[in-house]
């Protein structure tokens, strides 16, 4: 009857997951990909290649600020290869993106080259051609928000979005970044690092929407120390290019005196939107909310039979590991009728340095919940940060007061995206606070900085 069992469009980190486990469960799969590589926006131009060009300005300013020298590296004059650090950059892409491709041809995924459009709720049209299939999944994950009054040319290279500010040819005099978030704050640090005056421009009084109330506190104090200029509360009303130039007008977000900054590089980085154009869900009567989400059930189902929907697409947090979670779910709740996501224990990670990071719920939300208790360790005295002088951050463990149950785990370090995990497994497994305090920690290591805050919580930490 169908040429595929199943048909996802879109592969990105949901999709090509979702595809490599749906053929691994024994269901002739296909992909719909339009770029000339696969792995979807993280792979190309997000995650994979912002890491990239985060490593190599970390190992930069070490030789360049005096770092290494501390630990008796002794080097000359420090200069900056900005041409070696995109090639290795696209070197990191390449592999990973030709990695994906040869997982399709071992799992026997079959790659659809184009762009996927919705004939009827069991055919998809790519490249001028039909193929039909009993479930068809939407995983097209998300482009950028656009900024009235702010538009972004990425060719020209004065005001840009997160794609082109990774692959900018020089290193910006002054770079404005509109957005206080995640993606601004590390292209930010890329620059800032490299050499540019980078200025913070936020709509909100607070940097990392969404995050821990006193992590984003800490976020502002960590960034100024660095040289980020912030500029809170403040909106942009306007820009206006002029050869390499470009020109902001703000104002305050609660109205008041407008004023002017001029940079050579202005990114846009107010978020992303789900990408649903051109899909044509109108031909099978399949609406978005107000957000511009498909909304799904518990296992991905759209209002529509046969088609269902993951990833950046759906109501839920923009996060790649999110999408691949949900790709794998998806694939066996298709192939058993059963598939297991924890949305309330989806980590996130900011990957400047420090690293911030959480999961679970914020001191904030879980006030709100019931009565709780919170224990934080400092970073400072945590033996493996100050050996390496890494003194910024903090764990903070949130408990549920009667039951000890832990809630959330924020941190700040230079490697809390990685320490998170831990916290993540804790929560997955309906850990209490003690359970992580009498936990034993490799030591010297960060992570015992996760033991002091969960004894915080129920007595006290030994190290403060």
């Amino acid at each position: 009857m169908f040429d595929y069992d199943v048909i996802f469009i879109g592969a990105g980190p949901g999709g090509y997951v979702g595809a490599i486990r749906t053929a691994q469960l024994g269901l002739k799969t296909a992909c719909v990909e339009a770029r000339e590589t696969l792995g979807g926006t993280c792979l190309n131009v997000g995650c994979i290649p912002s890491k990239a060009l985060l490593h190599g300005s970390e190992k930069f300013a070490e030789a360049a600020n005096g770092t290494l020298a501390r630990y008796g590296v002794k080097l000359g004059k420090v200069e900056l290869d900005l041409g070696a650090l995109q090639t290795d950059k696209a070197d990191a892409v390449k592999g990973l993106t030709g990695g994906i491709e040869f997982l399709f041809k071992k799992n026997k995924v079959d790659w659809l080259k184009g762009y996927g459009t919705f004939k009827d709720a069991h055919t998809v049209t790519v490249a001028g051609k039909d193929y039909t299939a009993k479930e068809v999944v939407i995983a097209t994950g998300s482009s950028v928000t656009p900024l009235p009054g702010v538009e972004v040319d990425n060719d020209k290279g004065v005001i840009v979005d997160s794609t082109g500010a990774l692959a900018l040819s020089k290193v910006p005099d002054h770079l404005v970044v509109i957005g206080g978030g995640v993606i601004g704050l590390e292209m930010g640090s890329v620059w800032k690092r490299l050499g540019a005056r980078v200025t913070v421009v936020e709509f909100l009084d607070q940097l990392l929407p969404g995050m821990d109330g006193d992590v984003r506190k800490e976020a502002a104090k960590i960034f100024k120390k660095q040289g980020l200029e912030l500029k809170l509360g403040t909106k942009v009303t306007s820009a206006t290019v002029k050869g390499k130039k470009a020109t902001l007008t703000v104002e305050p977000a609660k109205g008041g005196a407008s004023e002017t900054i001029e940079a050579d590089c202005v990114l846009v980085a107010i978020g992303r939107r789900p990408h649903t154009e051109g899909l044509g869900l109108e031909k099978i009567g399949l609406e978005v909310n107000a957000r511009g989400q498909i909304e799904t059930g518990h296992d991905f189902r759209t209002k529509v039979d046969g088609v269902r929907a993951i990833g950046d697409v759906i109501p839920g947090p923009m996060l790649a590991h999110k999408a691949e979670d949900e790709g794998i779910a998806v694939a066996e709740y298709i192939a058993t009728g059963v598939g297991i996501v924890n949305h309330d224990v989806i980590p996130g990670v900011v990957y400047t340095n420090p690293e911030f990071a959480g999961v679970g719920l914020t001191e904030e939300q879980a006030r709100e919940k019931g009565e709780i208790k919170v224990g934080k360790f400092p970073m400072m005295a945590n033996s493996r940060a100050k050996t390496n002088h890494e003194p910024d951050g903090f764990v903070k463990v949130i408990a549920d007061a009667k039951t000890d149950k832990v809630l959330g785990v924020w941190a700040i370090a230079t490697v809390a995206g990685t320490m998170i995990a831990e916290a993540a497994l804790a929560m997955e497994f309906g850990a209490t606070s003690e359970d992580i305090a009498y936990t034993c920690h490799a030591h010297p290591t960060h992570s015992e900085a996760t033991k002091e805050a969960a004894m915080a919580v129920t007595g006290k930490p030994i190290h403060i």
